[in-house]
């Protein structure tokens, strides 16, 4: 007997921190972060009229790279992970993948972010810029899920690809990236403090 592994579900994973000079560099982009939640008085609005509990500028701002030079040197990497994320997944493409949106993520304690997916963009993912002790992990969800109907649960030592929701606990420096269809979520904050992430939208 042999088993087949089908229509596999890549989840692309990094590490910033063995980088030089990654330290400077991931204290001014929380830096950066933390300035944005001071003064887009348009994100603050949209989190409150939307129950984000915390600050977030996916509502507001549209032009960070161009905004501040922090985020202008986060593109330069993302872009670099993105185009070896797609060359992975064996994707033709006629050109390098294309940053279509970039936000800022300041997650109080006891804020989350229900399930959802990204439209309008193929390749989505989160870079992690301060992620406190008991901050929330990444949820992601089997695609299959609404299509399993009668399928018994599995054990709870199964292999993480074959259970219904793997939980990826990130560290300041890690990057996630995935297919912009597979739904995922952050369950509540439970630190102390925020966590703090960009997140973004390749097309």
């Amino acid at each position: 007997m042999s088993l087949r592994p089908l229509f596999i579900t890549q989840v692309y994973q990094a590490d910033l921190t063995p980088t030089p000079g990654f330290a400077a560099f991931n204290a001014g982009l929380a830096a950066a972060c933390r300035t944005l939640a001071v003064e887009d008085g348009a994100g603050r609005a949209w989190c409150r009229a939307h129950g984000y509990r915390g600050y977030t500028s996916y509502g507001s701002l549209s032009d960070l790279p161009q905004r501040l030079p922090e985020f202008a040197e986060l593109k330069r990497i993302l872009d670099r992970h993105a185009a070896l994320y797609a060359r992975a997944l064996n994707f033709d493409l006629a050109r390098r993948p294309r940053l279509d949106s970039l936000w800022v993520n300041v997650l109080k304690p006891g804020g989350g972010h229900s399930g959802h997916i990204h439209p309008h963009a193929f390749l989505s993912g989160t870079v992690y810029v301060e992620v406190p002790d008991g901050a929330s992990a990444l949820k992601l969800e089997d695609p299959r899920l609404p299509m399993m109907m009668a399928r018994p649960s599995v054990h709870a030592d199964a292999p993480e690809g074959e259970r219904p929701f793997v939980y990826l606990a990130p560290r300041p420096g890690t990057i996630l990236m995935w297919e912009s269809w597979l739904r995922h979520e952050v369950p509540p904050n439970a630190a102390k403090s925020e966590r703090i992430s960009v997140s973004f939208n390749y097309a």
